[in-house]
């Protein structure tokens, strides 16, 4: 046990990781493992992207090419901005990773893609992590995403040293896709809940009651939900930086309704999500759905 705990720490503070993908949660995920001591490689379509992230971030590097990216690497996180993206990739890559590299996929993708990726890795004898996370750039950057992992055992503990730097939950959900199904459920249950709030504040303001004071009833009862409670600073604030863009929001709403039949709730929260689109916000934080409820001054 305390060979096995050595060598995760060995791992750990030695790894050449790269990471596909230079939006938000990317840039933060790169930022966090060059922080924790690893030599991060990342690359991005736009390759300007990477080298913004990487003339701010100790121990990461931009590299223009993606086969170069991965060659060497023991971890590759993949987190693009969809299926398409990722299989356009790594159709092109994967025959460049290690023998013993573990791709770890950790972008948000419908059931169509969840399916043929991990299919791909075994073309290529590659060892495949179904990985998407719960959290976006702030807890990244903290090491506090929640992982939501499917794959095989030892796959997972060969990756497991990496996860733990950029996150402070790491689920075992399944040995198939289960990480992306379970992602989709989440993200719909966020953005709901997201629009909920805002819908509620609308009500708050029209029965006259401080948005204080209906927090602090929250607060002080089983009804709290973090998330949301944040989320109402930045709606009162009007402070839309970017987290979890609106317009990713709105993809992952289609994505489950490739997935099931759309229920009348996420047709209305499809709505909302389209005309804050429309109004200009699709790269803003998801706060942004509450613009409506305050008319342009």
């Amino acid at each position: 046990m305390a060979w096995e705990t050595e060598k995760r720490l060995s791992m750990s503070q030695a790894s050449t990781v790269a990471v596909l993908g230079a939006g938000a949660l990317g840039a933060a995920m790169a930022t966090r493992l060059g922080e924790t001591g690893h030599e991060v490689r990342l690359w991005n379509r736009t390759a300007e992207k990477a080298r913004a992230v990487a003339e701010h971030a100790a121990g990461v590097t931009a590299v223009s090419a993606v086969g170069d990216a991965v060659s060497g690497a023991s971890v590759v996180f993949t987190v693009l901005r969809d299926g398409d993206a990722v299989t356009q990739v790594m159709s092109d890559a994967v025959g460049r990773l290690d023998d013993g590299a573990v791709w770890v996929q950790a972008s948000t993708v419908g059931p169509r893609s969840a399916d043929a990726l991990p299919a791909l890795a075994r073309d290529h004898g590659v060892a495949y992590l179904d990985a998407p996370v719960s959290g976006s750039t702030a807890p990244a950057l903290q090491g506090k995403l929640v992982w939501l992992v499917a794959g095989s055992e030892d796959v997972l503990v060969r990756a497991r040293p990496l996860l733990d730097d950029l996150g402070s939950s790491v689920l075992h959900v399944g040995t198939g896709t289960e990480g992306s199904a379970v992602k989709l459920a989440v993200n719909a249950w966020m953005t709901a809940s997201t629009v909920a709030m805002s819908d509620v504040l609308a009500l708050c303001d029209a029965l006259g009651i401080d948005h204080a004071t209906f927090l602090q009833v929250l607060e002080s009862g089983p009804l709290a939900m973090p998330y949301e409670l944040q989320k109402v600073g930045l709606m009162d604030d009007a402070s839309y930086a970017p987290g979890f863009a609106v317009q990713l929001a709105l993809k992952d709403i289609d994505l489950a309704a490739a997935a099931a039949a759309p229920s009348p709730l996420l047709r209305v929260v499809r709505d909302r999500l389209e005309a804050t689109v429309a109004a200009g916000h699709e790269d803003d934080d998801l706060a942004a759905v509450d613009y409506l409820r305050k008319p342009p001054s």
